[in-house]
């Protein structure tokens, strides 16, 4: 558990894929890489897809859904190392609350490995008494995918939700403390979300930065559709997360919920390991 204040943050159990280790550091040697994130056999790299939970006193919000359960076929479970999907439901039981008490989903973006959790394979809504916040960038894309995105933004990820979305174009206070703000990179419609309360904060930085191994500003994946707009943007907002001592909280990576960066050394100076959480 991660205190920002009034807020309690929480990893929930969200899925697991396997993606190539090349693809995910980009034009970065594997001899330098390698040395910063575990790598299989078969040049795969774990990225868990586990939800931020975050709770306050009036609000129960994810940040990002995982990778859902039955949404993927065989051969796509094969090909993404799925070895173990979403069960969201039963992390949500330690807190007392259901997927009902959900009141308020955020989505960084919305390729398959963070949208998948949000409708059930029939295509219902997953958290059905939540509004769900994306940029109005990435709503527009996940409707109307081009010939590259096509392959990660999949109709079944948002028919059914479609009467629960709010959008927005640079920034959005979700709520006192919570704050999402447009990047691009990634995907056009990329965000980052900021938290703050009594003076702490933490910030999730998704995808232009899934794992503490991509700290430095210029190791993006190959993944990312506009990689010099997430280079800019991760120089950019590094310097400030850094200097005002944020918490970064991920998503994708499989150590660590949660680092501390020193701002001389850009070295971890305090952390919370996934292994050091309550197994959920």
């Amino acid at each position: 558990m991660l205190n920002i204040g009034d807020f309690k943050l929480c990893p929930l159990q969200g899925g697991i894929t396997q993606m190539d280790g090349g693809a995910m550091f980009g034009v970065v040697p594997r001899a330098l890489w390698t040395k910063k994130y575990p790598v299989n056999e078969l040049n795969q790299i774990p990225l868990v897809t586990h939800p931020i939970f975050v709770q306050s006193k009036e609000h129960n919000i994810i940040i990002d859904a995982g990778i859902g359960n039955g949404k993927l076929t065989d051969k796509q479970k094969r090909n993404y190392g799925t070895t173990y999907e979403s069960d969201i439901e039963n992390s949500l039981n330690q807190f007392g609350i259901t997927i009902n008490d959900i009141d308020i989903v955020i989505m960084s973006h919305m390729h398959f490995d963070h949208a998948c959790g949000l409708t059930t394979p029939d295509g219902q809504s997953v958290f059905k008494n939540a509004t769900i916040y994306t940029s109005q960038i990435e709503w527009n894309e996940l409707r109307s995918p081009n010939i590259r995105s096509k392959s990660t933004y999949w109709e079944e990820n948002y028919k059914g939700i479609e009467h629960q979305v709010v959008t927005f174009v640079n920034s959005m206070e979700i709520i006192p403390g919570i704050t999402m703000h447009h990047t691009g990179g990634h995907s056009a419609g990329h965000s980052v979300i900021e938290i703050e309360s009594d003076g702490e904060k933490a910030v999730h930085m998704a995808d232009i930065m899934p794992t503490i191994a991509h700290l430095n500003p210029l190791w993006v994946t190959a993944y990312d559709d506009y990689p010099m707009d997430s280079i800019n943007a991760k120089e950019r907002l590094l310097q400030k997360y850094i200097k005002n001592d944020y918490w970064f909280v991920f998503y994708h990576d499989a150590d660590h919920f949660a680092v501390r960066i020193d701002e001389e050394t850009r070295g971890i100076k305090e952390n919370i390991k996934r292994d050091d959480l309550v197994e959920i």
